[in-house]
């Protein structure tokens, strides 16, 4: 079992926030990119601004306040860390190199049986850091204290249909361009902020943990 995470039954409800490029047309569906940090299914967040950040470029974005119903769900509630961070890997094709491994088998599995899986965000401050570590430029260590550092919110992932069936719409809003630009303006500066401050920890920690290829030829 992997430490510090767990699966549960969920209970009550909870209001989250989901950004479209274009609207949501019929049910909602487990239908993501596949190359999204949990993989396949309906990302929402417990903040307003990360999805805004994601889809201010297109010009007949949404945003939607949802209510999803958390009760009779299979739930993996993963905390920030290193499993967080190889489970993204995992999700985004960077463990391909080591398909069939014991490691790579560990997160292909992980969330089996779940409907939902709640985990931190890799925000876009945070996906220059991951980026980084999957790379092999900066070792586990300098990866999570940047992570304790930049204060991701979390995200909510339906992953199946019966999942999504418990997930109701409150609210439908249309972005106008001002705000558009606004929203440009300061995700840039977020995610700059965010870069300032990673780089000071990875250069205080840059001879400290593993690298990413050392964890897969390993084990974790």
């Amino acid at each position: 079992m992997i430490e510090s995470n767990t699966i549960k039954m969920g209970s009550g409800s909870v209001l989250l926030y989901h950004g479209s490029k274009s609207g949501i047309a019929g049910d909602i569906k487990p239908i993501s990119r596949k190359l999204c940090d949990f993989g396949k299914g309906f990302y929402m967040g417990t903040e307003s601004l990360q999805p805004l950040t994601l889809i201010c470029n297109f010009p007949n974005a949404k945003l939607y306040t949802v209510r999803a119903d958390l009760a009779d769900l299979r739930i993996l509630e993963i905390e920030v860390g290193i499993d967080w961070a190889l489970l993204i890997a995992y999700n985004r094709g960077k463990m391909d190199t080591v398909k069939g491994s014991g490691i790579y088998q560990k997160y292909a599995c992980i969330a089996d049986g779940c409907d939902m899986i709640i985990g931190y965000i890799a925000n876009d401050r945070m996906f220059v850091v991951l980026d980084r570590f999957f790379s092999g430029e900066i070792t586990d260590t300098a990866l999570l204290n940047s992570l304790s550092a930049l204060k991701l919110g979390k995200q909510y992932v339906a992953i199946t249909e019966k999942a999504c069936r418990q997930i109701e719409i409150i609210e439908e809003k249309t972005l106008d361009k001002s705000e558009c630009d606004l929203l440009r303006i300061e995700a840039n500066a977020f995610r700059l902020e965010g870069i300032r401050q990673s780089e000071q920890i990875c250069r205080m920690h840059r001879r400290d943990g593993r690298f990413f290829d050392e964890i897969l030829e390993g084990g974790y």
